[in-house]
């Protein structure tokens, strides 16, 4: 009986945890630090991914002027009901903004949510150790370019 109560808590996890989702693990190649290429003199902006052990991303995104924190950016790569949903936490919103992914690809993804004001579309394309990501809506489009870091 003790052999059982030892065992039974390491069964029960086993047994009921979700398993990792494959579409989430297809994101590997976002995981690590990335410096963005494309800004002003005096500024530098990163964003760093990693994998939690449930499998979604945690991304943080965060530019500088100087050494003063100008912007910060909290994102999840998540899946809900069966979808990927990249959620972008920033202070301009009150409540993170979900994106939907319309698009995956071994070495890029697009997320859209037409309801947003700005963006409304997403994209991230990789190529080798650089990275673009592009966020566009109402006839306007950013690029942001990155280079893979240590």
């Amino acid at each position: 009986m003790r052999q059982f109560l030892l065992l039974f808590p390491v069964l029960s996890v086993l047994c009921c945890s979700q398993p990792k989702s494959k579409k989430l693990d297809q994101l590997d190649w976002l995981r690590g630090s990335w410096n963005r290429t494309n800004v002003k003199a005096g500024k530098s902006a990163h964003e760093r991914w990693e994998q939690m052990p449930d499998g979604t991303w945690q991304g943080w995104g965060v530019s500088f002027t100087g050494s003063d924190t100008s912007f910060v950016e909290n994102i999840k790569i998540i899946e809900q009901d069966n979808k990927l949903y990249y959620v972008a936490d920033v202070p301009e919103n009150k409540e993170p903004v979900y994106f939907e992914f319309t698009a995956l690809t071994p070495s890029g993804f697009v997320c859209e949510n037409p309801s947003h004001d700005f963006p409304k579309k997403i994209e991230y394309n990789v190529k080798g150790n650089s990275l673009e990501a592009v966020v566009s809506g109402h006839a306007k489009s950013i690029s942001f370019q990155f280079e893979k870091g240590q």
